[in-house]
């Protein structure tokens, strides 16, 4: 398991991405109602986000809810926007204090209009902040998101904005939720899956993807640094070959 001092400072990820997988799982393999797996969570969200700032990393981005969880029975749901009013409420001054800017992707119109009025007021509040960004997709989807952008595209050409022809990647990237934001250097996901489940198609598309058996409430800064410490070790091509990398450098 890879040390903070093992880390290539001078090569930091720009945007790490984060599939917090396995809350329930753990908290079955322990005896515990689900919901308990998700408080305990929490804490690995406090503690990823800690260690990200301290290392200086610009953008985290947490796959909180996606717009297939609306599907899970009504009482998880509940209880999950539950969590979520609670945990904004709680952490509101700490983002604060750590100069943290909370951001939000997803269709925020789904969400319960108590947990929606604390998601904004909490956006408001460190709306100045200038260090890590910290990014829920919350009711979220990728398939939604694209979707969003190319009816975004055909109004603007509707209207005269744009022409049809000219619309192009660029164009489409500045539809996106994440309009502004680099692409996501490293993808992680916990507990196991081998999948992206529909989060960030577009913008994973030269990520680097690592996938680990820890559980997300397991989940620490320890695992968080050898995530990182093996993405340093990668050579990301781009669809060049290596010698055309190296030659570059």
């Amino acid at each position: 398991m890879a040390k903070i001092e093992q880390i290539d400072m001078a090569r930091l990820p720009k945007h790490i991405a984060i599939i917090m997988d396995g809350n329930g799982r753990w908290a079955q393999k322990k005896g515990l109602q689900r919901i308990l797996g998700h408080r305990s969570g929490v804490q690995a969200v406090r503690t990823v986000t800690e260690a990200a700032a301290e290392l200086g990393i610009q953008y985290v981005t947490l796959y909180a809810f996606s717009t297939e969880n609306w599907n899970r029975p009504q009482e998880e749901v509940d209880a999950l926007m539950a969590l979520l009013v609670d945990t904004l409420e709680k952490e509101t001054p700490s983002l604060k204090k750590n100069n943290v800017r909370l951001r939000a992707i997803g269709d925020m119109q789904r969400l319960p209009e108590a947990t929606r009025e604390k998601f904004c007021r909490c956006i408001a509040e460190t709306a100045q902040n200038d260090g890590l960004n910290l990014v829920l997709a919350i009711s979220y989807s990728a398939r939604w998101e694209i979707t969003e952008a190319f009816k975004k595209a055909i109004q603007m050409a509707q209207e005269g904005l744009i022409k049809a022809d000219e619309i192009n990647e660029s164009t489409i990237e500045r539809l996106l939720s994440t309009a502004g934001m680099p692409d996501p250097d490293l993808l992680i996901r916990t507990s196991g899956e081998m999948r992206i489940s529909n989060f960030l198609l577009w913008q994973l598309a030269y990520s680097e993807l690592y996938f680990t058996s820890v559980n997300w409430p397991d989940f620490g800064k320890k695992d968080f640094y050898e995530a990182i410490y093996q993405y340093q070790h990668r050579e990301r091509r781009y669809g060049k070959t290596s010698a055309q990398i190296n030659d570059n450098k």
